[in-house]
């Protein structure tokens, strides 16, 4: 039986955990013999769930093991050695490497800006000039003469950091919820390295600020239907604001993609004699919010009046980080969901694909490929607004294919209700329930996409929020799952367009520490050991060597299943060999999210997201200063290449 939430304080849940207090989910009871005889040893190595899958000379069999020449592991491509887990408050990079703080939460953008305030943490206008709050994806572009841009997402708040001035550590009056609402969405700035310092260039004219109040532009299959209309846009072609902000993507025309996530948690419901739609319930839309309470001095959040609102959030976002006065556009031809990143890669035919992942226990894996071909130089303006959205089969025999999503292959009328009701869509193909999809990247070198599953606790225990089943097996092999895997794939001869494909997993993560003995899976696979192991893979993506970076947003206790991790971390993996080591650890309490690298490659910029959440930590500035959410940058010390 699910928590009231009377007894709940949604400052301590994720929205995961929000989500299922408000709408719990029944238990599965009927999977569970099935599961159990799929994850006992000689059912899960022998049985259907053994794959056979290699891929260059990583031959993984589905936990069993990971075959890797005794010679490769010693020669490697790490140009570093391997830090060791801690649970310092501050930043640990190898030897050799050195870091700085480039930009924190509450720093000014422009000379008109305010420093920040510890004692009032800010107001609204200060925000509005500001670095955002709980940095997430980002990338950096080159500007013309020789300038750098950083794009970043500001994905939400900690209203305990945010509002700790008082003593309800809540938003109490319209100002406050300026300030939340102006933290929220991007912040873009032109960045500069200055005598070896990287620093925010204020007054630059790329210097933007989109927050949950900018004007939007609805664009594709869902632009103008009924479902998006509201008394304040009948046309439901204008939205405001953008919010929940996670993964990120970029363009091969040099635009960026921001990622709309957990945006259900800002809605919420002032008339409970009004009941939520199924649709609604299906994002996890309730009367209740995550504690914002936006709806409270604006109508759009306020479901009992807007009830369309929720339908215009939950969308991949196009902007152009170099004109400051362009329009951003919501792509709903990418589907609405959960979005984590936005993978895009051009497909030998010059066809645009965007893979994408639902975070959300029990969600979809998806892919778009768009009608028309890319063309550099070209028109780019309907390659994100007219194509075909798809979502992932897994079956058990290292195979799987793209599930067209059109109004003939699921019970949704029109490709406009599929945009809209992507999950609705999907579970109408059956596809495949994962643990939690998150950061999708491809490599550089070759046709081969890795996709980061964080973790997911009910898997084979209850449903997803559809009801669809999550039985353990295939890409998803462990009940209760507490490490979360990455799952990579290879589409069929090398074309991204393909229906089919063939998969395998990179790594499962666990304890071999905690958890012994032969086929014991809550070790984790072969690759992983006292030197590396870790939980929640998270944020992923390549370098131009096609080195795979892994950061980590999973438990930080340092105890029980979780002994010996410490706080979350970045690591670097070698597709072709398996092998896997920590480069970074990141300080208390916090999530390590969001990477790019500088023009040259000589530095590499990290996020470091609610440092310090549960009040233990007190990131970058130490002593007794406030958290807050920063982006590092990390150089070697004798100035070469990183990545």
């Amino acid at each position: 039986m699910g928590a009231r939430m009377s007894d709940v304080d949604s400052n301590e849940l994720s929205f995961d955990e929000f989500d299922e207090a408000v709408s719990p989910r029944p238990d599965e009871a009927e999977f569970d013999a099935i599961v159990d005889e799929a994850l006992s040893r000689r059912g899960f190595l022998g049985g259907v769930l053994g794959g056979v899958l290699s891929f260059g000379t990583t031959s993984f069999l589905m936990g069993a093991s990971v075959m890797v020449p005794s010679t490769a592991l010693a020669k490697g491509r790490f140009a570093f050695q391997a830090v060791a887990a801690n649970s310092d408050d501050t930043v640990t990079v190898p030897k050799g490497y050195t870091w700085q703080t480039v930009v924190k939460w509450g720093d000014p953008l422009w000379s008109k800006g305010v420093a920040f305030d510890p004692e009032t943490r800010g107001t609204g206008e200060s925000q509005e000039l500001a670095f955002g709050d709980n940095n997430d994806g980002m990338a950096l572009f080159a500007a013309p003469g020789g300038k750098s841009v950083m794009a970043v997402n500001n994905e939400y708040t900690n209203r305990s950091i945010m509002y700790g001035a008082r003593s309800t550590k809540l938003p109490e009056q319209q100002d406050d919820v300026r300030k939340g609402k102006a933290a929220h969405g991007l912040s873009i700035f032109e960045v500069k390295q200055n005598g070896g310092a990287w620093r925010v260039v204020k007054d630059s004219t790329f210097n933007r600020r989109i927050t949950a109040d900018s004007p939007m532009q609805l664009t594709g299959p869902a632009a103008g239907h009924d479902l998006l209309t509201t008394d304040a846009d009948p046309t439901g072609r204008q939205s405001l604001g953008t919010w929940n902000n996670c993964g990120n993507g970029r363009t091969p025309w040099g635009t960026y993609l921001a990622c709309e996530e957990n945006f259900n948690g800002y809605f919420s419901s002032n008339d409970p004699a009004k009941p939520i739609s199924k649709e609604l319930r299906r994002y996890g839309v309730s009367m209740k919010d995550w504690g914002y309470g936006w709806a409270k001095y604006d109508a759009r959040f306020d479901i009992s009046k807007t009830p369309n609102e929720p339908n215009r959030a939950g969308y991949v976002v196009e902007v152009d980080p170099l004109d400051p006065k362009s329009t951003p556009m919501k792509r709903t031809a990418l589907g609405r969901f959960k979005h984590e990143n936005a993978e895009v890669v051009v497909a030998e035919s010059g066809h645009v694909v965007v893979y994408m992942g639902d975070d959300e226990r029990g969600e979809f894996l998806y892919r778009y490929v768009s009608e028309g071909k890319y063309t550099p130089g070209g028109n780019t303006t309907d390659l994100l607004n007219k194509g075909t959205l798809y979502a992932a089969k897994f079956n058990a025999d290292g195979k799987g294919e793209w599930l067209a999503l059109t109004p003939d292959t699921t019970d949704l009328a029109s490709q406009a209700e599929i945009c809209i009701h992507t999950r609705l869509a999907a579970s109408a193909v059956k596809a495949t329930t994962m643990d939690r999809p998150e950061w999708v990247a491809s490599h550089p070198g070759k046709a081969e996409i890795y996709c980061a599953l964080t973790n997911n606790k009910n898997r084979g225990r209850k449903p997803n929020a559809g009801g669809d089943a999550t039985p353990a097996g295939g890409p998803n092999p462990r009940k209760a799952n507490k490490y979360g895997q990455i799952v990579r794939w290879r589409p069929a001869a090398g074309d991204h367009t393909a229906a089919g494909f063939e998969w395998d997993l990179f790594v499962l993560a666990g304890n071999p520490v905690v958890h012994t003995g032969d086929g014991n899976l809550k070790a984790g696979s072969k690759n992983v050991n006292a030197g590396n192991f870790f939980n929640a893979p998270d944020g992923l993506s390549f370098d131009q060597n096609g080195m795979l970076w892994i950061q980590t947003d999973g438990k930080y206790t340092n105890k029980g299943d979780f002994a010996g991790m410490g706080n979350n971390q970045m690591l670097v993996g070698d597709p072709e060999t398996g092998e896997i080591r920590r480069f970074m650890v990141g300080p208390k309490e916090c999530e390590v999210t969001g990477l790019t690298f500088s023009l040259d490659r000589r530095t590499i910029f990290v996020g470091i997201q609610h440092p310090g959440d549960k009040g233990r930590g007190n990131f970058p500035e130490g002593g007794n200063s406030v958290p807050r959410s920063s982006v590092i940058a990390i150089t070697r010390e004798d100035g070469a290449v990183i990545g």
